[in-house]
């Protein structure tokens, strides 16, 4: 039987078509023929050319079918030519009825469109991502999963933890750098040497300043101008208060010079002039025998810092030949011998109990203390 001349049309199945809008999956490829016009023998339809109302349709092995000099587009070519922008490029047509060879299938398989998030409906109702705003690309959309308890609670945490440290640094910011809880009242205590009065003059600075930002060495800095401190301590009582603790230097002789008495220390450091020898229960140095600075002097007044107040009120004077003889006069005729400045902490126990024992019946009260050997005291 004679083959016709007639070419067979492609059908067009709905959901059938490739991704590329071409032939359907297994359909037989047609060779490039042209449809000759109406009223045209076969054989004179390469001789003629195409007229304005022909058409030729074209098969290629590609997944897309495409009509040249169509006056109207065909539907299967405008399906295609919107999702490939350039057309694929001519090949040998196969002899019709013949099936799509591996490489061609292979061709197809990867030129295949991936699935949209769109195009799946058992995934149409899940929740997209937020912060999604406007119109955005479907090939885009990611699935949330929701947020694993661990994880929720570990930012509930760090977010509490932030909170409470901006409250404690808004606390602090409160504390020292504003005037609500300032400086208004000090109290001074500890003095003897010193007045209040002096004491809270030379703190006027610090009054006005945040309470927190007052501390023991601003305090010591504003009050190293009497030499009758010895030391400081400062203390805050909210919401207004500065207690200002003073440990002042102890006067322990009056150093006769001339017509004045001066007042020193266990260290010797003049704490000021008295106007008489009753103003302070301490012997009397005679600065004439014994200059202020050198190191007889400076024994004198280290044995004199180590007694006890109540044994000091009863000396009357203290004097010194060189370091290791120094004696002490009490104010009732009695003496010391008290040798050099070393163990002066346990000689000055053992002066005060020797001091405060009954002489045995009999016997007359001792007038001389030998403290020189601690360990073996002697009193006659």
């Amino acid at each position: 039987m004679a083959p016709s001349g007639r070419v067979p049309r492609v059908p067009r199945v709905p959901g059938r078509e490739d991704a590329g809008g071409g032939r359907p999956r297994g359909a037989p490829q047609v060779p490039s023929q042209e449809r000759p016009a109406p009223g045209a023998s076969p054989g004179t339809a390469h001789d003629a050319g195409p007229s304005p109302s022909s058409a030729r349709v074209t098969v290629r092995s590609g997944p897309k079918v495409t009509l040249l000099g169509s006056a109207e587009p065909s539907p299967v070519a405008d399906s295609g030519a919107g999702r490939d922008a350039a057309p694929a490029p001519q090949e040998t047509a196969a002899p019709a009825g013949t099936a799509a060879g591996p490489e061609q299938k292979a061709a197809s398989s990867r030129k295949r469109p991936r699935p949209r998030l769109a195009d799946l409906p058992q995934l149409a109702d899940l929740r997209r991502t937020k912060g999604t705003d406007g119109p955005q690309d479907e090939s885009a959309d990611v699935l949330a999963f929701p947020e694993p308890p661990r994880r929720r609670r570990r930012r509930r945490l760090l977010l509490g933890t932030a909170i409470a440290a901006a409250l404690v640094a808004g606390l602090f910011a409160v504390l020292l750098f504003t005037p609500l809880v300032a400086v208004r009242t000090i109290t001074v205590q500890g003095t003897h040497l010193l007045t209040v009065q002096q004491v809270e003059d030379a703190l006027g600075p610090v009054r006005g300043k945040p309470l927190a930002t007052v501390g023991t060495d601003e305090v010591g800095r504003l009050l190293g101008q009497f030499v009758q401190v010895k030391s400081v301590r400062a203390r805050a009582v909210p919401p207004e208060t500065l207690v200002v603790e003073v440990t002042e230097r102890v006067p322990v002789a009056l150093v006769k010079q001339g017509q004045k008495l001066l007042v020193v220390d266990g260290d010797g450091v003049v704490l000021g002039e008295a106007r008489d020898t009753s103003q302070y229960s301490v012997p009397v140095i005679d600065g004439s025998a014994m200059p202020m600075g050198q190191a007889v002097f400076r024994a004198v007044t280290a044995v004199l810092a180590a007694l006890p107040a109540d044994v000091l009120a009863q000396l009357a004077t203290a004097s010194a030949q060189s370091p290791d003889s120094v004696q002490l006069k009490l104010a009732d005729g009695r003496s010391v011998v008290w040798g050099n400045a070393d163990d002066r902490e346990l000689k000055a126990k053992v002066l005060a109990a020797l001091m405060k024992t009954s002489p045995q019946k009999g016997q007359a009260p001792a007038q001389v203390f030998d403290v020189s050997t601690p360990r073996h005291p002697v009193t006659r």
